[in-house]
């Protein structure tokens, strides 16, 4: 284990954090807001990461048991530093319920303990909102984006933090990869902001909708969410670009290179935007009565509810728990699913489920002829056995984590519909439920001990599980 060079690593991540913060500052100052305790978090951060980095280590190599220890401890120090500046400010004065929002900003989960947002710091609600950005496409990417030399050391880290069954290289330089993601991300995060102002949200209402949307988590600074701003044209936009943030991010850059085909061959897009398709007429249809013959607002309403929750964002502008049955157990199967592996969404990812779904019916196929030779393939290539097999073990453990963490938080009694989907909410990084936590309720009822519980499923459904269990493992610290 290279100790030192992970020492490195965290350290510019922390002085990452610490240049982050700048901006809400920026915008606290532009309100007339204290800038002091974004300036006293600063600080912390410098302190701890300065030396780090100055003391450079002559052993820069790692490899994937350094890269997932990296990512996990480099997560965890975001959110605790990154919880300071809601505590120092008093808009969360306690700090296990600043750590619950942080962790839920950064994992682009959307779960919120805040009964009242309105009246917080437009500071703080721009931090807020902006943790969904800085955690979406991942801090450590953006780390590989901006520093000189990366070395081949640095696959081991994106394969740590991006979410998926698969991971690789776009070009053959991991940093130019990393650069071309981000390039994406800025370009469709700028894109959408622009298109709210032209809708008429002012332009700090469109930023951080642009930050919550690119990163698919859902804060927002209205506390009916979206539909506080009664805009049409602006909800279409969002959940346009909800859609397009649960896409692969692969997919764009073949646009770019006009690798067209690829693109319409991605089987994983057709089935996303299948779902996305069927489940909004299916609730459109269902939903019908309660619009009382507004038609453009049953369908506008449908296509946004699916798209946030399928993209994992999160945003609302209904609702939902007043819906019927039908539509509520659509919204619980998109909950799971989630979108494409290689967006910012969380969930399960919808090649996980081909992958799954194709290596239950290869068994099948196996039992009814044993002697044939049966592959699982996904865009018309052989998914290699180790990925089938990872997906596979990756199922038992997320259910596994489900089961416990459902028996934990029902310690606090609570009805059996809140309890899970808040599990089911905080491992799929998804935000609402369905109970006391659905768009119209709030975390804010469970005890500090399942706020913990969450927080940790948050953690684990956005890094996919395996960074955080390596951490924890015992065997990981021996010396060999």
């Amino acid at each position: 284990m290279n100790h030192r060079m992970i020492g490195y690593l965290l350290g510019i991540i922390l002085a990452i954090e610490a240049a982050l913060l700048l901006l809400p500052a920026a915008v606290a100052a532009g309100n007339n807001e204290s800038v002091l305790p974004y300036l006293i978090t600063i600080g912390a951060l410098l302190v701890l990461s300065i030396p780090a980095i100055i003391f450079k280590p002559e052993n820069k190599q790692i490899y994937i048991k350094e890269g997932f220890v990296t990512v996990a401890i480099g997560w965890i120090l975001l959110s605790l530093f990154g919880a300071l500046p809601f505590l120092f400010s008093g808009a969360i004065p306690n700090y296990i319920d600043a750590l619950f929002e942080t962790i839920s900003g950064l994992t682009t989960t959307g779960a919120s303990i805040l009964t009242e947002i309105e009246s917080l710091p437009r500071g703080i609600l721009f931090w807020r909102s902006f943790t969904h950005w800085i955690g979406g496409m991942g801090i450590l990417v953006f780390m590989l984006a901006i520093l000189p030399s990366s070395g081949s050391s640095a696959i081991y880290l994106m394969k740590a933090e991006v979410p998926g069954p698969t991971k690789g290289k776009l070009v053959p330089k991991m940093r130019k990869t990393a650069l071309i993601l981000y390039g994406i991300y800025i370009f469709l995060t700028f894109l959408e902001m622009l298109i709210l102002c032209i809708c008429g949200l002012p332009l700090y209402d469109a930023a951080v909708n642009a930050f919550a949307t690119a990163g698919t988590g859902g804060f927002s600074v209205l506390n009916d969410s979206i539909a506080g701003y009664a805009n049409p044209a602006a909800e279409w936009v969002i959940a346009i670009f909800m859609f397009v943030f649960g896409v692969n991010f692969n997919l764009y850059f073949f646009i770019l290179i006009g690798n067209l085909r690829d693109v319409f061959k991605n089987e994983e897009l057709r089935v996303y935007a299948l779902i996305c398709l069927a489940s909004s007429t299916l609730i459109a249809i269902n939903t019908a009565s309660l619009f009382e013959g507004r038609i453009g607002d049953c369908i506008r309403t449908a296509f946004f509810q699916v798209t946030s929750i399928m993209s994992t964002t999160g945003f609302a502008t209904a609702d939902f728990n007043a819906w019927p049955a039908f539509s509520k157990a659509i919204i619980l199967i998109l909950l799971l699913f989630g979108a494409s592996a290689g967006s910012t969404a969380g969930g399960l990812k919808i090649s996980r489920v081909l992958i799954l779904f194709k290596s239950i019916a290869r068994e099948i196929r196996h039992i009814l002829h044993p002697r044939s030779v049966n592959v699982v393939r996904l865009d018309g290539k052989v998914v290699p056995d180790e990925t089938v097999r990872a997906a596979n073990s990756y199922l038992i453990i997320y259910f596994a984590i489900i089961l416990a963490s459902f028996l934990a938080i029902s310690l606090d009694g609570g009805t059996t519909e809140t309890n899970i989907t808040a599990v089911l909410t905080c491992v799929n990084n998804v935000g609402p439920g369905f109970g006391d936590i659905g768009p119209a309720g709030n975390f804010a009822a469970f005890s500090y001990f399942s706020k913990l519980i969450l927080s940790a499923d948050m953690l684990i459904g956005r890094l996919e599980i395996i960074p955080l269990f390596v951490l924890f493992s015992p065997s990981t610290w021996k010396r060999h």
